[in-house]
């Protein structure tokens, strides 16, 4: 309908617009990605959504371009139920881990796979530019997936690349720019004022412990303080940041600070390394067009993102091209190609070394200057003859507070990079679809894919100080280069008749991958500032390897339709894997899925608000055999006994067995079943619900040996495990006029873990203070029972449950933490109650607003580094000024336990904090012009937007990050963070 000044036009799959009647009309057409007979990718080929009888769910790129990120990755979470993703690290280009419905093993990798315009994908996640993705399907369920076989258990993640489209030539041009800083708040740290009284107090108790009477206790802490054997202060108190001597600084009655007191100095190293407002800059250059036989697309992308780590950043080159043709109607090809050379400059940001910045800038007390410091001075710098600032590299600090090193020099004297040149190509040729005959039925498709990475990281450490000082500096390269490609011929057969539709498929898939690294490692070079390792005299370590590993498949789908009201689908594949023993190294897969659209029925014809209502349900099996070794790293050889051959017999060559051969390991399998319900309402409300359980056999186990055999275990088929849970997708226009449009998405999902059985004797895997157990959610948490502190002493008390033989008896109160270790319990689990996000768009004429959340609710988790700013098991550490309520004195009621130290309390269930959480995703205001005025400029289309990234996280415990891992817990990593950003895009 139309007024007689306004034309109302509609298109299937696009919105309906209403426009003013006017000369030169030009109208466009948005998506709408709610109809429900909207087409989407799936396993090899695509489907009506309301056809489908598995679980799949569709990311559009507007969605994806919102986030101003690097990585894709880092764009999925609350994207699609189900789909969790950690926040990754802050490193620019780096990748996030994601996860589709929980874990489905124990020692196999749990992440999903990645398929590129229909061919699985090895490359580097960071060469492909998001700007490229015309859209992304999730697909969930074995019905969904399982013609991925082995490589679809845990998942599939299909991206589709933009596309020509017949017609006029369009030509865009996109350049954003934005400025980064910590997304997430530093733990709020004691000053030197506090600080210094919580050590004073924390030798005071230990005068007090050590039977020094309490009149002298007070003394005798300020000698040890300033001048014992922990030399918090350094050498002649050089790092005391005051003005007066510590024996006169601290009032022995009152434990306080002199009022009179100077402060000198007080330098936070996390100021000295993070960088505020980084510079992000983004370009975005394409092409695309054709005819009705010929489309094609190209592109160019660059950016260039500084880290939020001073020194660091990622940097890209890339291209993109894809032509179709159909010069025959019974013939048609594509090609598409994509290229990217991108550079990292990192740092070492993960491990528990003084090199990695975030870890030792983190625990730096607020009293030990980044530069060297003259305390007679004023505290003023003391500068070289050059009169710069000189690093102070700790000579005479104390243990755990970088002795004869400084982190934030190591950013500017040592290099971390890695070089990547990454190439992917996927072709396909297709023959028959013709509009009648035999070949309008059949059809024959050749599908050829190819990854090729080539990647060099180089390790440095200057001559000078720190790492590789005693070996005058030194240097690792580390040279990889992965291809792999993907041969697979399809035969597919359509027919109809009578309201009868047949679709079957029949295929075979070859699958090759190989990787070679070769690494030389070399010390001693004359002076800093050489990069290679011809500069270098001595040669360390040399190595190199090869990895390869094949999968060969066979596999058919048959999907059965009637009246467009009845649904059916079945699918097989049989995977052969090159990780297994040749005995073992076939699987068989199958999935099973039906759909009902009640709607379509007769007796719904008078309930003209319903849309749609479909009820689906689905069942399969998949395989995994993707496993991992100790350090997580891929294993290809799982079946066959390693050996070392760095054991010299003489002359003679010699080696160490060291692991153990099983050739009956095979492939570990996944029993999903899903069923679904789709509803839409007055072609404005759409509601999706599912309920999943997915059950894990014959786990892939790391399966541990008596240490009497000289191997800590070996892999084998054993155990199984479940999750389970329920999916809600609530999405609608909840206002829609001519000039304006407001939608509303609510996303909500629950996961429920459950170990069946691990080994034949119920044997527990402890790590840590996390357990997998028999009964219980995977990586649950096992940790002692507090009782609070004594308010008389002090002391830490505990819930023991064995005596001081290791019998059980009743439960009572003790300071004894062997006894509470040895009565440790299962104290709950990382698994959220309920996890999904919220997301709104908002049209008004020319302007577009809209907003994405994430939420967590539920689950617990031990947050290491906020534990470590609040112990004194290190006395010169960073204190966490929630160490203020410790015990300080007999009546004390507090939580606390009084400082000490050199005590490294155990893990205990009231140091377990909620893992809720609330994260602004995205924000994002773009105003796009109006076409008369944009019209004189030769533009077709101009839009100017700003946006926001991780904007803000609400979480319970200032810093913690919930989003870190998937099992819980925090460690010293590169901090995400927040982007602002300023974008405009033009189409010519």
């Amino acid at each position: 309908m139309s007024s007689a000044k306004t034309l109302q036009v509609s298109y299937i799959g696009m919105k309906t617009e209403e426009v003013a009647i006017k000369n030169d009309l030009v109208i466009t057409l948005k998506p709408d990605a709610h109809l429900i007979d909207e087409v989407m990718v799936v396993a090899y080929g695509t489907a009506k959504k309301s056809s489908f009888t598995g679980s799949a769910a569709t990311v559009n790129s507007e969605e994806l371009k919102k986030r101003q990120v690097s990585n894709v990755t880092k764009a999925l979470d609350g994207l699609a139920p189900g789909v969790q993703a950690t926040t990754g690290s802050g490193q620019p280009g780096s990748s996030a881990n994601v996860q589709i419905r929980g874990y489905g093993s124990i020692n196999a990798s749990t992440s999903p796979l990645y398929v590129v315009d229909g061919v699985p994908y090895d490359g580097n996640i960071a060469a492909i530019n998001p700007e490229d993705i015309e859209n992304a399907t999730v697909l969930k369920d074995a019905s969904a997936g399982a013609l991925y076989g082995a490589r679809g258990a845990n998942g599939v993640i299909m991206i589709t690349t933009r596309k020509g489209k017949s017609g006029r030539t369009d030509v865009s041009l996109k350049a954003t720019v934005g400025f980064s800083n910590r997304a997430l708040p530093r733990y709020k740290t004691m000053k030197s004022g506090d600080y210094i009284e919580a050590l004073y107090s924390a030798y005071y108790n230990q005068q007090i412990a050590n039977g020094v009477p309490a009149s002298q206790a007070g003394n005798a802490a300020l000698q040890e303080l300033g001048y014992g054997s922990t030399k918090v202060f350094g050498e002649n108190e050089q790092y005391n940041p005051f003005n007066y001597s510590i024996t006169e600084l601290i009032d022995p009655a009152t434990g306080k600070i002199r009022s009179d007191a100077i402060l000198l100095w007080e330098d936070n190293w996390m100021d000295e390394v993070n960088k505020k407002n980084a510079l992000r800059t983004e370009y975005q250059l394409s092409v695309d067009g054709g005819s009705e036989t010929a489309q094609y697309m190209f592109s160019l992308g660059y950016v260039n993102e500084e880290g939020i780590l001073k020194t660091t950043k990622f940097e890209r080159y890339s291209g993109r091209t894809n032509i179709e043709t159909q010069p025959k109607e019974w013939f048609s090809a594509g090609f598409g190609a994509n290229f990217a050379h991108h550079i990292s400059n990192t740092s070492a940001t993960d491990s528990g070394a003084s090199s990695n910045v975030w870890y030792s800038a983190a625990l730096m007390g607020p009293i030990f200057p980044v530069y060297e410091r003259d305390r007679g001075n004023g505290g003023a710098y003391i500068l070289d003859s050059d009169g710069n600032r000189i690093f102070d590299y700790g000579i005479n600090r104390p243990t755990g507070q970088q002795q004869n090193f400084n982190s934030v020099a190591t950013l500017y004297d040592d290099k971390y990079s890695t070089v990547y040149n990454s190439l992917s190509a996927r072709t396909h040729v297709d023959f028959g679809g013709m509009q009648s005959g035999w070949f309008k039925e059949l059809k024959m498709v050749l599908n050829f894919g190819v990854d090729y990475y080539g990647a060099e990281q180089m390790t440095y450490y200057n001559p000078y100080f720190g790492n590789a000082a005693s070996s005058n500096g030194r240097i690792q390269k580390v040279n990889n280069q992965m291809m792999s490609y993907t041969f697979n011929q399809i035969l597919t057969y359509e027919k109809s008749f009578a309201g009868h539709t047949i679709d079957a498929l029949l295929a075979h898939e070859y699958y090759s991958y190989q990787i070679s690294k070769i690494n030389a490692h070399k010390t001693g070079f004359p002076f800093d500032g050489l990069y290679e390792p011809d500069a270098a005299s001595t040669v360390y370590t040399t190595g190199g390897s090869k990895d390869t590993y094949r999968i060969e498949s066979y596999f058919g789908r048959l999907n059965y339709n009637y009246a467009d009201k009845y649904y059916l689908s079945g699918s097989y594949r049989r995977d052969g894997s090159s990780r297994f023993y040749k005995d073992n190294r076939w699987g068989d897969f199958w999935s099973i899925g039906a759909n009902y659209r009640i709607s379509e029925e007769e007796f719904m014809e008078s309930y003209d608000w319903l849309d749609n209502l479909s009820v689906r349900a689905s069942y399969g099996v998949q395989g995994n055999d993707a496993l991992l070794d100790t350090e997580g790293n891929a294993d290809y050889y799982p079946w066959q006994s390693s050996y070392d051959l760095a054991y010299s017999n003489g002359s003679e060559s010699g080696a160490l067995v060291t692991s153990v051969e099983n050739k009956n390991v095979t492939w570990e399998s996944n029993h999903n079943l899903n069923i679904g319900m789709d509803i839409s309402l007055w072609r404005r409300l759409q509601v999706e619900l599912e309920w999943y359980s997915r059950k894990t056999k014959d786990l892939l186990l790391y399966y541990p040996l008596a240490m009497s055999s000289g191997f800590e275990g070996y892999f084998r088929n054993a155990g199984s495990m479940r999750n389970s849970g329920f999916e809600a997708t609530l999405s609608g226009s909840i206002i829609r006029t001519r000039d304006l449009d407001w939608s509303l998405t609510l996303m909500g999902a629950t996961i429920k873990n459950k170990v069946l059985k691990l080994t034949e004797d119920g044997q527990d895997i402890l790590d840590g203070s996390q357990i997998i157990r028999e009964g219980e959610a995977i990586y649950s948490y096992y940790v002692a029972r507090s009782a609070g502190v004594d308010p008389l002493t002090g002391e830490q008390l505990y819930w023991a449950t064995v005596d001081a033989n290791g019998n059980d008896t009743e439960a009572y109160i003790t300071t004894n933490s062997t006894y509470a270790q040895a009565s440790r319990y299962v104290a709950g689990s990382k698994f959220p109650k309920l996890y999904g996000s919220i997301g709104t768009q908002l049209t008004y004429k020319g302007f577009d607003f809209s907003v994405s959340a994430n939420y967590s609710i539920g689950g617990k988790m031990v947050d290491n580094v906020y534990q470590n700013l609040m112990s004194f098991y290190y006395a010169g550490q960073a204190k966490h000024v929630n160490l203020k309520k410790a015990w300080k004195q007999p009546g004390d009621v507090t939580d606390i336990p009084k400082y000490e130290i050199g005590v490294n309390h155990i893990t205990t269930d009231d140091m377990l904090i909620s893992a809720s959480y609330l994260s602004i995703k995205n924000i994002t205001l773009g105003y796009t012009l109006p076409s008369k005025v944009i019209r004189n400029m030769g533009l077709r289309d101009l839009r100017f937007s700003m946006s926001a990234d991780n904007l803000y996280m609400f979480t319970h415990l200032k810093g913690m990050n919930p989003q870190y891992s998937f099992t819980g817990g925090t460690t010293y990593v590169y901090a995400p963070s927040r982007t602002i950003s300023f974008g405009v895009d033009v189409k010519f």
